[in-house]
């Protein structure tokens, strides 16, 4: 597995963002906003993952960055779950590190864009048995939601931003909603915010991102 991208604080690190890119991108993907975030938020270190370069079906079966398959789009995605299993031990065990370098769990974020965000919702929601700083799921869905879920204490006290754009045509803008009305059922403090977009990130959402962040880890 290549090792994450880190990008440390200009002071001591005491809170983590751990990142998680979309599909067919890398680890460096969501370094420009990571060095953005850090100007103000001068003690969060920055971990950036990369997925393995893995065939993924929906493409033909291109190898590519990919934190699990996708093997159909509809009726929203078939996906291989035991490879979405295995992403989010990666996360988790990047999440113990960080736990060993003295950071607390209530100042770790889980992040992800997309395929990126699947995952970090997974890993909250579904693995992670323990309560976190917060999650951001960028322009994303959650492919292992379902009704008879239930979530443990702990796990409701993670709170969630989702984002997502209004013109969205890669993960329709109704796929992020379920996950956050899922969310709001089980009693996690989630936020929605959508933007006037594709599948991408504008300057706006980054702003809410950090206002966001910045609560979370004052």
């Amino acid at each position: 597995m290549t090792d994450p991208l880190i990008l440390e604080p200009q002071k001591a690190a005491d809170a983590c963002v751990i990142w998680l890119h979309g599909l067919g991108a890398d680890r460096y993907d969501f370094l420009p906003v990571a060095e953005f975030m850090q100007q103000h938020l001068l003690t969060t270190r920055f971990v950036m993952p990369q997925a393995p370069t893995r065939s993924v079906t929906i493409n033909g079966g291109y190898a590519m960055p990919s934190w699990y398959d996708i093997k159909a789009m509809t009726p929203a995605r078939a996906i291989d779950e035991a490879e979405l299993d295995a992403s989010a031990e990666q996360v988790i065990a990047l999440i113990k590190a960080e736990q060993a370098k003295g950071i607390s769990l209530s100042r770790i974020i889980l992040a992800g864009f997309s395929q990126g965000g699947a995952v970090v919702l997974h890993t909250a929601y579904i693995k992670w048995q323990e309560a976190l700083g917060g999650v951001l799921a960028l322009s994303t869905y959650a492919p292992t939601f379902a009704d008879e879920h239930t979530l443990s204490a702990c796990q409701q006290r993670t709170p969630a931003l989702c984002l997502h754009g209004v013109h969205d045509p890669v993960v329709i803008p109704s796929m992020g909603r379920t996950a956050f009305e899922y969310l709001n059922t089980w009693g996690v403090a989630a936020r929605w915010h959508e933007y006037p977009m594709e599948h991408e990130v504008v300057v706006e959402e980054l702003n809410d991102i950090l206002q966001w962040l910045t609560t979370q880890l004052q």
